[in-house]
């Protein structure tokens, strides 16, 4: 990751700073943890699970990183894990469940637990797309709980990342698995916009944020990458990273939708009712508000990454066609 970041100037305001990341044991999350480690600000990591961010410690010195059990939605629970924090990074976030609670005025409960903390700054991770009037509840309860936050912490920072890329992600590296396993693959939404970011950029903009909230406080930032792609796409371009020629079946709409309707309640489902919805509306930055370059971070567009990512996925490896070919 470190080769990948943005070379930024030192935010000199974190080092030795605790900065605590609710919900930072996530995919998001530790990439965010090692963009404020790079700045020299000390983690706490407080998550209901937090084994699932032990890989951190060895990327901090002694007694860099710490990890605390904490479940957000209970009120009770915040004020200890805020305990001696400068900064605060809320990350909760879910596509099921109890979604109020989570991020919708569960996130304005968090805000108001840092205010009263007295911590300096707070960054809220939301999502393009959130809007207190969606039907979808995922958008709704994200669009609620930015309102929330701004409420009880007026400076608060608003980040809304568009959907995450990674070497890591289990975005890009689904898609990646099921082309390279099957010979034909159904694509639900091939029109269906994207602007996917680079995880690593995201990260950078967390940590600028918090760097000076006296400059980015109050305000709300769309965090895309530098191309907008169909998702049909995205399936072809993943394959060609593959070096592998598939059928890609591109489905209509109704079909989707009832694809998402019939299976969506399933444990692990693909595709549900509000995702095919947040789909469908497309994942693009609206160019309303600022976004990353207004944080001093520079996008890197996914080409930049996929040769390298998809060797895994190609017909023996390093040493396929594609890489021959190179």
């Amino acid at each position: 990751m470190v080769g990948a970041m943005n070379s930024l100037a030192d935010h000199s305001a974190l080092r030795d700073k605790l900065v605590v990341l609710l919900g930072g044991s996530g995919f998001f999350g530790r990439h965010v943890a090692q963009a404020l480690l790079a700045q020299g600000a000390r983690l706490r990591v407080v998550s209901r699970h937090p084994e699932r961010a032990f890989a951190l410690k060895p990327l901090g010195n002694l007694g860099q990183v710490q990890f605390a059990r904490c479940d957000v939605t209970r009120p009770e629970a915040l004020a200890p894990a805020l305990v001696g924090a400068a900064a605060v990074v809320n990350l909760v976030g879910a596509f099921a469940g109890d979604l109020d609670s989570l991020q919708g005025e569960g996130a304005g409960r968090v805000a108001a637990a840092a205010r009263a903390a007295g911590v300096s700054a707070f960054v809220q991770v939301s999502a393009i797309g959130a809007d207190a009037a969606s039907p979808v509840p995922y958008a709704r309860t994200k669009g609620e709980g930015e309102a929330a936050v701004l409420a009880a912490f007026p400076k608060a920072t608003i980040l809304r990342p568009s959907l995450l890329f990674g070497p890591d992600d289990n975005f890009v590296n689904m898609f990646a698995g099921l082309i390279a396993m099957l010979p034909a693959l159904p694509v639900f939404g091939p029109t269906a916009k994207l602007q996917p970011v680079f995880v690593d950029d995201a990260a950078e903009a967390v940590a600028a944020a918090l760097a000076d909230p006296a400059k980015h406080g109050g305000k709300i930032f769309e965090l895309a990458g530098p191309e907008v792609l169909t998702m049909l796409e995205l399936h072809q371009r993943i394959a060609a990273a593959q070096g592998r020629e598939r059928l890609l079946a591109e489905l209509p709409d109704f079909i989707s939708g009832a694809f998402a309707t019939l299976t969506g309640w399933l444990p692990l489902a693909p595709l549900t009712s509000d995702k095919w919805a947040l789909l469908k509306a497309g994942n693009v930055a609206s160019g309303k508000l600022p976004g990353l370059q207004e944080l001093g971070v520079s996008a890197h567009p996914l080409g930049l990454y996929l040769d390298r990512w998809m060797v895994r996925f190609r017909e023996h490896g390093r040493f396929g066609e594609k890489s021959r070919a190179a």
